[in-house]
């Protein structure tokens, strides 16, 4: 009787699972792990919305097993360390997983192949099961990654996707493997209110829900925060209870405008892999050195406590603060303008608010979060690495009528139309009446401060 052990990362399904298919091809029974590595914790990248989230992902997975006549093993304990003990236990000949792009991901799969390898264990590790398009799979001349998104996706556009995996009808797990208990939610204290479920089903739901209803106008309607028509299937997809092949394939079989929309999103996030891939060193150093001077925790604190808080002054600034707090979750917009604002007319280090981002984000994602922050800071892979985003007129446009605004900082509710993006220009009676700051600081003053600090450059 031969067995394969299949280690679950952020690949937290059964469906279009190349790793799973292949393991029960391979041998007569498998083993699902999921290890709770405490290097995760040390890293702090367990922020509680994402232990919550990543619980319901595992108790749904384990639902999901169980249905097929299997289970999903939880083990507690250092990955490589806790792989290699349960391969022994079970006399496992081989270890599948999917391949992760960041350094993390890189050195664990490193240490695996050694570790297994001096145990007479293989390591197989699948690449296309995180994203659409392995990272590395397209590069251009010359170099190991692209470094400019829309060669990329020209590049990415033509690349025959993989066929997906039926979800297995049948999983036989060793019975005397043993696990301790899946995590829950219950008990974690700190989350966002509006914190969504987590798990795969979940995930299809919303996807099903949303392409039959919201796709076809994506094109015309994803920048409306107000409208809130994204597919917000971003946490489904950083643990991987979605797949992005299928999400492709599905949205090209849709068809018209706003699936192209929809694609190009998926293939931003395949964009961002292929780079930290090349350059993991990314998710900490700037892409690019621009000799910046960033203020610095110290320098800037009660900046950036207004900041972190939503009382900067500037309204849809604020509104998107607080959707994070509250839902841990923001529009990509609002997330474009609110970390602009902090990186470039505030002049704060990236760093602190991608940390920020990363501590409440139920998608906080080290690939996409970090090379985000970096495009906006202009470290990143953006043309215009000077570009600064005016947050009055991005709000005019983004939230015309001012919905976005009111429904985030009631405090505004009563100011009509798009006055609401400028509560410092009414009349001074109505200014008085409102309980909320006045502007940190002038965009002209933030603008000249930050033209100054890279005129050094």
């Amino acid at each position: 009787m031969t067995v394969a052990v299949v280690l679950f990362t952020s690949d937290l399904r059964l469906h279009d699972h190349p790793p799973l298919r292949a393991a029960l091809a391979a041998a007569d029974e498998v083993v699902p792990l999921f290890v709770r590595d405490p290097g995760v914790h040390a890293a702090g990248f367990d922020a509680p919305n994402r232990s919550a989230f990543l619980a319901d992902c595992l108790a749904d997975l384990d639902a999901s097993l169980r249905r097929r006549g299997g289970r999903l093993v939880v083990r507690a304990g250092p990955v490589v360390r806790e792989v290699r003990a349960l391969a022994a236990e079970c006399r496992a000949v081989e270890v599948h997983m999917a391949a992760g792009v960041t350094g993390y991901a890189q050195r664990r799969e490193e240490r695996l192949r050694e570790e297994l390898g001096d145990h007479g264990v293989a390591l197989r590790v699948h690449d296309g099961v995180i994203t659409a398009v392995a990272a590395g799979a397209v590069t251009p001349a010359g170099s190991d990654h692209y470094a400019v998104f829309t060669p990329y996706f020209r590049r990415w556009s033509q690349e025959r996707l993989r066929d997906t995996c039926p979800t297995p009808r049948t999983v036989r797990v060793p019975e005397a493997v043993r696990g301790e208990p899946l995590p829950s939610r219950d008990g974690l204290s700190g989350l966002s209110p509006g914190l969504p479920s987590g798990g795969e089903t979940r995930g299809r739901e919303r996807f099903s829900r949303w392409a039959r209803e919201e796709l076809s106008g994506y094109e015309d309607h994803h920048d409306d925060l107000a409208g809130d028509a994204t597919s917000r299937l971003s946490p489904y997809l950083h643990f991987g209870a979605l797949s992005p092949v299928e999400l492709v394939r599905r949205a090209r079989a849709h068809g018209g405008p706003g699936a192209d929309a929809f694609v190009r999103q998926l293939c931003w996030r395949d964009f961002h892999h292929q780079v930290l891939a090349a350059r993991p060193a990314a998710s900490a150093l700037d892409y690019r050195t621009r000799h910046d001077r960033w203020r610095t925790e110290e320098e800037a604190s009660e900046d950036i406590a207004a900041w972190r808080e939503g009382r900067t002054g500037y309204p849809v600034v604020d509104a998107a603060m607080r959707q994070l707090r509250h839902e841990g979750w923001m529009h990509n917009r609002a997330r474009l303008l609110a970390a602009g604002f902090l990186a470039k007319t505030l002049y704060v280090d990236w760093r602190i608010g991608a940390r920020h981002f990363l501590d409440l984000l139920v998608d906080g994602d080290i690939v996409n979060n970090q090379l985000n922050w970096q495009w906006v800071a202009g470290t990143g892979t953006d043309t215009r690495p000077h570009r600064v985003l005016n947050p009055v007129t991005q709000g005019r446009r983004l939230d015309p009528r001012g919905a976005y605004v009111r429904r985030w900082v009631p405090e505004l509710r009563e100011v009509a139309g798009k006055r609401v993006h400028e509560p410092w220009l009414l009349p001074e009676d109505e200014r008085a009446r409102l309980d909320y700051p006045g502007p940190l600081i002038g965009l002209a003053d933030g603008l000249a401060r930050f033209k100054h600090a890279r005129g050094r450059d």
